[in-house]
């Protein structure tokens, strides 16, 4: 017997204006709904009865709202949506692919807000990241949860994607930071632990989802102009300008519909005097490779993105559009320091890289969602990379990627939720500096196929699991592959408690740069390793958040437990790799050295308070502790040349320090926090703290090197590190600070000081962060 239905007709609105693309769904039954059209109107069929229907858009305040559909008849509703209360977003969100509480996810995972980016003047997106617990940035590259050491960002273990594309340079695996459009942010999610199943196999420690704002009802113009300056170092000696250390820039972004269209608009230009100079080579040293001058190492950068989306007024169910982002940055890329005193702010001779960076990618995609709540996407990219460096390190290359993801509650089979897809990258890399493939052309090609099925039972248990197949073809003739699994759960122990557990395996095939480049800056040299074998990982967690509220006071507290296995792990080892020395004096190489292992736990607290008079306090704390150890510290992974040395490479005769079988360059101990205080919506006060634990443990060759170096007579520039680490080792606090003042709605003024108290500190060897930076802001948003 046909079942009685009616129709539910109406409008969504934002006070006056029509809300275009509103999803208007019955709450039992989310395939059964309809997106509003052009004059935000939306209508469609559903059974007799009293139902719940649920209202949502980008940006407003969701709604759920109750009507009682009558046989034959139809019901009009007009609905107002209201702007979305930032400050509480920031305590509880929707995340992951499937659109989720973050509470209720299976895995950890921190949230950064767009608040807190414009907050800190984020010229770069890294420099915010840094300020997530259990993720640190170390000279570019992401850490997450000790997963990896440092290796100048080559084949980061951490996946980096801005709207589900990846954004790692094809040839090398290297995070882009720079071309993240930061001016146009809605979220950035963290995942902490391995994700490659639905990140990409680059996800071998977690992954980092960065998703750009859509244009809201009205239009929006947002202006950001900045200018500051670096402070001078305590130590005299170490000052090396003599002109005005100058910070400028400004950033813009335009959002709007205009009818079917959906136009985005945005750019920045940055003019960054530096706080490194120049080589200046010693005595009997002679410099041809780096002989720059302070004013060469200057950096420009330049980068302009659109965005078009259409909504075909005939196919309402359809979109499609088109993402462009083109930059343009000349900087440098300093190796080490020139010493460890007068000399710790100015670059080694032969340890720093002039680069002209050209980069842009043309994103072509569409979606269709069809009347039983199926959605179909198909996304398309073309990366393309031109570095022009000093010392014949130039690399090109371009990167050709697709993917079609298919999304649907299956609700025959009581409301699975469930993603499949299938994606391509297509790398073709050109440079002198990977000749050791035999070819300055080589190529990498990826094919995976990927599931995930997420389930509800009882209202309180959320069960996920999840299937991704890799396969790679290295220049037509390797080929590898690799099967990935994961799964977790997550129940709902009361109203404000989440329990979760997780298991998930990871896999990384290495970079073209990682097997092949051979290449020498000065006296310092990267060796090819050809036999470099994938890296593969499995994590496991348990963890729970409890939220909480105390009058006005709400938040919540996370903490999870992890273990974290790798085989085959890759690291980047400094060392005495030709016996000659005809190539190049001491170097890096990529290894697999064995079996690893992290363990460890991180914390969060988060809340926010505010009064009717729009005055409060928002605040997210967290702590990390990982014990990062190696499983197999006698295998005996490589063979090199070391003054004095057995010729033999393991963890052993390699570490600095071996006796608790400590990792290289990791911290043990991480702390973050940010707090900030709102006056009446207009005057805002913050603080930011960054807490890092000393290096246990380092390359030896660093020691051998310094030796060498020093006892050249002259030939080579001393190279000095050692006395630093023995006596500024003992852990960094880095303290920020800022304060802004809102005037006539829409302009701000603000102050931001990032290293406080100016210190003189090094996260990892022979490279020394920056000094204090003293920036004024002005903004205005429309």
């Amino acid at each position: 017997m046909a079942q009685d239905k009616g129709v539910f007709k109406g409008t969504v609105k934002d006070g006056d204006e029509a809300i275009i693309g509103a999803n208007v769904q019955l709450a039992a039954d989310r395939s059964k709904g309809a997106s509003t059209n052009f004059d935000g109107e939306f209508a469609f069929e559903c059974p007799v009865g009293v139902h719940q229907f649920i209202i949502s858009f980008v940006g407003m305040q969701t709604d759920t709202i109750e009507v009682e559909i009558l046989k034959d008849e139809i019901t009009t509703r007009n609905i107002i949506l209201y702007p979305d209360n930032e400050l509480l977003r920031a305590v509880d969100v929707k995340v992951g692919k499937f659109d989720k509480d973050i509470k209720d996810m299976t895995i950890s995972m921190e949230v950064i807000r767009p608040a807190l980016i414009e907050n800190k003047n984020t010229r770069s997106i890294e420099t915010v990241l840094d300020q997530t617990p259990g993720l640190n940035i170390m000279d570019g590259e992401p850490q997450i949860r000790g997963g990896s050491g440092f290796t100048f960002g080559v084949g980061s273990k951490v996946a980096v994607l801005v709207d589900d594309m990846p954004m790692l340079s094809g040839d090398a695996g290297r995070p882009e930071w720079g071309f993240i459009p930061v001016e146009n942010i809605e979220q950035v999610e963290v995942i902490k632990g391995a994700a490659s199943v639905l990140s990409g196999a680059s996800a071998l420690s977690g992954a980092i989802h960065i998703k750009t704002a859509e244009p809201g009802v009205k239009p929006l113009t947002k202006v950001n102009l900045y200018s500051g300056f670096y402070s001078e170092p305590k130590n005299d000696s170490a000052l090396w300008w003599d002109d005005y250390p100058y910070i400028h820039g400004v950033n813009f972004l335009h959002t709007r519909k205009i009818k079917q269209l959906d136009l985005t608009f945005g750019g920045l230009v940055n003019l960054d005097h530096g706080y490194l100079g120049a080589p200046r080579p010693g005595e009997f040293v002679i410099d041809t490779v780096t002989n720059f001058t302070d004013d060469q190492m200057k950096s420009q950068k330049g980068r302009l993105n659109i965005g078009l989306r259409y909504h075909p007024k005939k196919l309402e169910r359809l979109t499609f559009g088109i993402n462009a982002n083109a930059m343009y940055n000349n900087t440098n890329m300093t190796l080490a320091w020139l010493d460890d005193t007068s000399g710790i702010y100015r670059a080694y001779p032969g340890g720093v890289i002039l680069q002209k960076q050209t980069i842009f990618n043309i994103d072509p995609y569409v979606n269709y969602f069809s009347k039983n709540g199926m959605k179909h996407a198909l996304k398309a990219r073309w990366l393309s990379t031109s570095n022009e460096m000093s010392a014949n390190q130039s690399n090109f290359s371009d990167v050709y990627y697709a993917d079609y993801q298919f999304k649907h509650v299956f609700k025959k089979f009581k409301d699975i939720e469930f993603i499949a897809g299938a994606s391509t990258t297509q790398t073709y890399s050109f440079s002198e500096i990977f000749i050791a493939s035999g070819d300055s052309t080589n190529t990498l090609a990826n094919y995976s196929g990927y599931l995930q099925l997420e389930k509800t039972i009882f209202e309180r248990i959320n069960l996920s699991f999840g299937f991704r197949g890799e396969g790679y073809i290295l220049n037509d003739t390797v080929n590898n592959g690799a099967t990935i699994l994961r799964a977790g759960l997550n129940y709902k122990l009361t109203e404000g408690t989440n329990l979760r557990m997780s298991y998930g395996q990871g896999y990384r095939y290495p970079t073209i740069a990682e097997r092949f480049i051979r290449t020498k800056v000065g006296t310092f040299g990267v060796f090819d390793n050809p036999d470099l074998l994938p890296e593969t990982s499995w994590n496991i967690e348990a963890g729970f958040r409890q939220g909480y509220k105390f009058g006005a006071l709400k938040g919540y507290l996370d903490v999870a437990v992890f273990k974290q296995h790798y085989e085959n792990t890759i690291e980047y080892l400094f060392g005495f790799w030709d016996p000659t020395f005809q190539f190049a004096v001491a170097g890096f190489k990529f290894l697999n050295t064995g079996a690893s292992q992290v363990v460890g736990v991180d914390a969060s607290i988060a809340g926010m308070m505010e009064n009717k008079k729009k005055s409060g306090f928002t605040y997210i704390v967290g702590y990390n502790y990982i014990l990062p150890t190696t499983l197999e510290p006698d295998q005996v992974f490589a063979e090199d040349y070391r003054p004095g040395g057995s010729g033999e490479f393991s963890y052993n005769t390699t570490s600095f320090d071996s006796s608790h079988k400590i990792l290289k360059y990791r911290f043990l101990h991480t702390f973050k926090a940010d707090v900030e205080y709102t006056f009446r919506d207009r005057f805002k006060i913050g603080a930011s703290a960054r807490y890092f634990s000393k290096i246990e443990n380092l390359d030896r060759a660093i020691i051998d090197f310094e030796e060498v170096t020093e006892n050249s007579g002259g030939t080579l520039q001393g190279i000095r590190y050692i006395d630093f680490y023995e006596n500024h080792n003992t852990g960094n606090l880095i303290f920020d600070a800022r304060v802004s003042y809102t005037f006539l709605e829409k302009y701000k003024a603000a102050v931001i000081v990032s290293n406080l108290t100016n210190k003189t500190y090094s996260l990892r060897p022979l490279k020394v962060e920056s000094l204090r930076t003293v920036m004024l802001q002005l903004s205005a948003k429309f």
